[in-house]
C-alpha cells in the first residue's frame, strides 16, 4: 500500500464536500477531488491502491495496463462483478474515476517553529476507461490503462507498505482494512517497549468521518478485534486512554512478501530488500 495512505486515510463512507484533511503527528495530508467527480470512498478505492502500488513495484512501470474487460480486472480483486446502475460494476468504476483523478498534499511541520514543507502531486496523469459497465461483455477495441503521476509513483515504489493482499480482501469495512494496513507498518519500525496512541489522534488520522470520538472508539476497537483474526501476532492493549503498540512481527516479512505478491498478482515482484 502507498504509505501516504497508510499514515492517513481516505474516507470510509460518501464525503459530503470535496476534501478532507487528516493528520498524523506533525503530518498534514490533504485529499482534493475533481469537483465533477467526487472524492474516493470505501472498500474499492482501497483494493485498488493495493493493486497499483504492487504492479508499480513489480514492473517499475508507470504505464499500468488494465485490460479490456473490468469484468476480469475486478475478479483480479476478488469482487464480484455485477451490471445494472446499482451493479459493482458501475460503483466500481466510479470509484476508478474518483481515486486517479484525487489530489495530494502533505504539509510536513518541523519541530523548528515557521519551518514547513509542502508536497503536492496528483495519483494520475491519464486514465483512458474505455469500458462500458452497462455492457460488460461487449469487448473494448482498446485496452483501459491508467498512467500514474512521475510523484506518487516515486511515493508507492520507495516507500510501500506491505501487506497480505488476502487479508485485505478478506476484511470488508475501510476502517477494518485501513487499520490492519496501519497496524503491520507501525509494528515494522516499533522499537520501543510500549507506545500508547491516545484516540483523539486516532480519529485525527482515521476517523474524520465521526464527529463523536466515544463512537469512533467503539467502532475502532471492533475493528481491531477483527484484524487481530488474521494478525494475531500484533501485541497490542486496548485502554481507556488509547491504544498500547508493543513490538511485534510485522505481518509480512521482505521474504515472504515475495511468495505472496507472486501468487496473488502472478508474478514475482522487483524492490524489496
Amino acid at each position: 500500500m502507498p504509505r501516504i495512505l497508510v499514515q492517513t486515510t481516505l474516507p470510509h463512507s460518501c464525503p459530503d464536500s470535496y476534501s478532507v484533511l487528516r493528520r498524523n503527528g506533525q503530518l498534514q495530508v490533504s485529499l482534493s477531488a475533481h469537483p465533477l467527480i467526487g472524492l474516493p470512498y470505501g472498500r474499492y478505492p482501497r483494493l485498488l491502491l493495493a493493486w497499483i502500488t504492487t504492479q508499480a513495484v513489480r514492473t517499475r512501470q508507470r504505464h499500468l495496463d488494465l485490460g479490456s474487460s473490468l469484468s476480469s480486472f475486478m475478479s483480479q480483486l476478488g469482487l464480484q462483478p455485477r451490471g445494472g446502475r446499482s451493479g459493482t460494476l458501475h460503483r466500481f468504476r466510479d470509484q476508478m474515476r474518483r481515486i486517479f483523478s484525487l489530489t495530494i498534499t502533505c504539509t510536513q511541520h518541523s519541530p523548528d517553529p515557521g519551518t514547513v514543507q509542502d508536497t503536492r502531486f496528483r495519483i494520475a496523469e491519464g486514465f483512458p476507461l474505455w469500458w462500458n459497465p452497462n455492457c460488460p461483455e461487449l469487448a473494448a477495441l482498446w485496452e483501459s490503462s491508467v498512467t500514474l503521476s512521475s510523484d506518487f509513483f516515486q511515493e508507492i515504489t520507495e516507500r510501500p507498505v506491505p501487506i497480505d493482499f488476502r487479508t485485505l480482501k478478506a476484511l470488508r469495512s475501510p476502517l477494518a482494512m485501513d487499520v490492519y494496513c496501519w497496524l503491520t507498518y507501525r509494528m515494522s519500525y516499533l522499537e520501543r517497549p510500549s507506545k500508547t496512541i491516545p484516540w483523539r489522534a486516532l480519529q485525527s488520522q482515521f476517523g474524520c468521518d465521526y464527529t463523536r470520538t466515544r463512537t469512533f472508539k467503539e467502532r475502532f476497537v471492533d475493528k481491531i478485534r477483527q484484524v487481530l483474526v488474521f494478525y494475531p501476532e500484533a501485541r497490542l492493549t486496548i485502554r481507556r486512554s488509547g491504544i498500547i503498540l508493543r513490538p511485534s512481527p510485522t505481518h509480512v516479512s521482505p521474504k515472504s512478501t515475495r511468495f505472496l505478491v507472486s501468487h496473488v498478482f502472478g508474478s514475482t515482484p522487483v524492490g524489496f530488500q
